[in-house]
């Protein structure tokens, strides 16, 4: 009989209390992923005229996309959008998960959550 398969062990580190303080004055949209990447829920509205930040809520930050859905094009362009709204280079800037979705999780490295925040709720606030 073949001896029984042992399981990876998780690692299940404590986080600290004051980040979980830190990170419960953002909306649950924007979290941090370590070491020092963001997390950004988005809804993603392809093919409109302008890319724009429609809202910016507890689950998702709804953007407008000025790109078709197809080919990856409005992947290229929220790319694109995101790190420009942000102010960080498009290589910082990827699609975590969704990338066939409207629903994403786009990942922002070696950037804070007060920065990225901040960043949308400025852009927010214009339209």
């Amino acid at each position: 009989m073949a001896p029984a398969k042992k399981s990876k062990a998780k690692n299940t580190k404590a986080v600290s209390s004051q980040s979980a303080a830190e990170t419960s004055k953002f909306p649950s949209c924007v979290r941090l992923v370590p070491p020092n990447s963001v997390g950004i829920t988005i809804h993603a509205k392809p093919g409109s005229k302008i890319a724009t930040i429609t809202d910016f809520n507890d689950e998702a930050v709804g953007v407008q996309i000025d790109a078709p859905a197809r080919d990856g094009e409005a992947n290229a362009a929220l790319i694109d959008y995101i790190s420009s709204v942000i102010g960080v280079k498009k290589r910082q800037v990827s699609v975590g998960s969704g990338s066939k979705s409207r629903d994403k999780v786009v990942l922002v490295e070696e950037v804070n959550l007060q920065t990225v925040f901040d960043a949308l709720n400025r852009v927010c606030k214009f339209h």
